[in-house]
């Protein structure tokens, strides 16, 4: 017996939602019925293609090959049917936005929930390396990422430039300076992002190249957090300017060794980037950059 649709749209949003349960709510239907069209498809395919943890699912190596596929599925069969019903439901619908900055992506999320206010956004966070497995392994819809790799399987536009700054308090020293060097923060103690960022990549990689180290360092999760930390005086750190609005009390320096520029680019599969929401949120964005 083949695989029918619904194993495959069972598991495809299995592994998009991250649980039985939310996959469940997605389609409409009960957890068990979810399950059992999971089950149905593992027994088929012969192998297990989940694996069920105390955080969620994850793929096995067969679950992530037909999960590509599965997923690929379900996009077609959603193009089909927005086609044979039209555009006049634009109003309601489901959108999995992720960045790895707050900004652009809120001033967008902003101004697409303005337009389409019955839509429900999930936006995450995350960092640069998680945010682009994200959308490679295809658990998002789009993506706001800094710096992405190229890929014939994307859409692309890129949405602004920027370069990496040095944020520190406005009654910090250094505040009065329009720039800076890296190696005149030897007393400070440096914030980053967690590892995996691209800010991290970039940093560590020009910290080697100068053979500097930084006794005093400390890694946290997001952008604004980074920034909140700052405020409290915990010490001086380093993201891209205009990733977050929140900056009341800070001064911003420019890098003499990071002089160069980052680009944000929009980015989705090319096979779902034509299904209405997707669509709207790309025409929305690169109306505005």
């Amino acid at each position: 017996m083949r695989p029918n649709h619904h194993q495959f749209a069972a598991f495809a949003y299995v592994v998009r939602e991250g649980s039985f349960s939310a996959a469940a709510a997605r389609l409409g239907v009960t957890q068990s019925t979810v399950t059992q069209h999971v089950a149905n498809l593992e027994a088929q395919v012969g192998s297990q293609l989940l694996i069920r943890g105390r955080d969620g699912v994850s793929t096995t190596r067969t679950g992530q090959e037909f999960f590509e596929l599965a997923d690929r599925l379900v996009a077609l069969d959603t193009t089909i049917a927005e086609r044979l019903q039209g555009f006049a439901q634009m109003h309601q619908g489901h959108l999995k936005i992720i960045a790895n900055a707050p900004q652009p992506a809120l001033r967008i999320i902003r101004d697409f929930g303005d337009r389409y206010p019955q839509v429900q956004v999930d936006f995450g966070l995350h960092d640069w390396t998680t945010a682009t497995a994200m959308i490679r392994d295809r658990r998002a819809d789009v993506g706001l990422i800094t710096d992405p790799p190229v890929s014939q399987d994307w859409e692309m536009h890129k949405l602004q430039s920027a370069r990496y700054v040095l944020y520190v308090r406005s009654d910090d020293p250094l505040a009065g300076q329009a720039r800076v060097s890296l190696r005149d923060l030897s007393g400070y103690r440096l914030i980053l992002p967690e590892k995996g960022s691209l800010t991290t990549r970039v940093v560590s990689r020009k910290l080697s190249e100068l053979e500097l180290s930084f006794d005093r360092m400390i890694r946290m999760t997001t952008f604004p957090v980074m920034c909140e930390a700052v405020q409290q005086g915990i010490g001086a750190a380093i993201f891209l300017n205009d990733s977050h609005e929140g900056r009341q009390g800070l001064a911003q320096l420019a890098i003499k060794e990071l002089d160069m520029d980052f680009e944000t680019w929009l980015v989705a599969t090319k096979d779902r980037v034509n299904l209405r929401l997707i669509r709207a949120f790309f025409e929305l964005a690169t109306a505005r950059y």
